[in-house]
């Protein structure tokens, strides 16, 4: 309000509205934009930096629990971990595990194929096999859409092994003596400073078959491949392993990548 020549209250002409504030707020909003849609573009073009829209997992080396990846291995809540963010990534349409590794633990694999089948349930999951996926993970890789492996790449060998080392001779021969104190009579068994017992061997043959026989019913399941072709444990090549179907095709990374993106395609039919 303003006043008059000789000081009487008058009404004044409204100014122009501040627009300053609004303005802030539509830079901000817009630049906010301008930024999700920048990292949605690069999440989708540089998706494992060359494959955009498919996410490669390298499993390699032996195969054992645990959340790491070094020069000794891999575990497999890291390969885990990745397969479910890839499968709950809107940017990725398909998964290639790319594999060379001679295998591992029962239960490393087991854990793996646990967290591959929640991302089969969401998108194409597709196997690129390296030099070598043997045992455990051929173990894994049988449960893919799909297997791609060179014809010289070593795979197959299903089987179980269990190795015991007695040294008690050269422990003699030494002058090393081992006592022990137990609590039941297969608690230090396979023990190197004394040979097994029968009942050890019978024991430890008994838990090796029983591993072998979830291993070779699951791998010939999901493969629809014949026992008699796998069970006596021979490392096969790829191109041996196509002709029994322990493989689908033969071909490199590159190959895998497009027959994933082909089944994510098939997908979205």
């Amino acid at each position: 309000m303003a006043q008059t020549p000789d000081n009487s209250p008058a009404y004044a002409a409204p100014g122009p509205a501040p627009r300053s504030a609004g303005l802030k707020w539509f830079l901000v909003i817009t630049f906010g934009l301008i930024v999700v849609i920048g990292v949605l573009i690069a999440s989708f073009y540089l998706n494992d930096n060359s494959h955009p829209g498919v996410k490669v997992i390298r499993m390699e080396g032996a195969l054992s629990t645990g959340d790491f990846s070094d020069a000794s291995g891999v575990g497999s809540e890291y390969v885990g971990d990745q397969l479910r963010e890839a499968a709950d990534d809107p940017m990725v349409e398909a998964i290639v595990i790319r594999v060379d590794s001679p295998g591992g633990t029962p239960a490393a694999a087991e854990e793996i194929i646990s967290d591959m089948e929640y991302a089969k349930t969401k998108k194409p999951v597709v196997v690129s096999m390296g030099d070598m996926a043997t045992s455990a993970a051929y173990y894994v890789s049988a449960h893919a859409d799909r297997i791609y492996a060179s014809p010289d790449t070593f795979t197959g060998a299903v089987g179980v092994i269990w190795t015991f080392s007695d040294i008690s001779s050269w422990m003699k021969q030494e002058g090393y003596n081992v006592t022990v104190v137990k609590s039941g009579d297969k608690k230090d068994m396979g023990s190197s400073s004394r040979p097994m017992s029968t009942g050890e061997r019978e024991y430890a043959q008994q838990i090796v078959n029983e591993s072998f026989e979830r291993f070779i019913t699951d791998v010939t399941t999901q493969r629809m491949i014949a026992r008699s072709d796998i069970d006596d444990g021979r490392v096969i090549t790829g191109d041996d392993a196509l002709k029994i179907n322990l493989i689908d095709k033969l071909g490199n990374l590159n190959d895998a990548i497009a027959g994933a993106k082909e089944l994510a395609e098939q997908r979205r039919k």
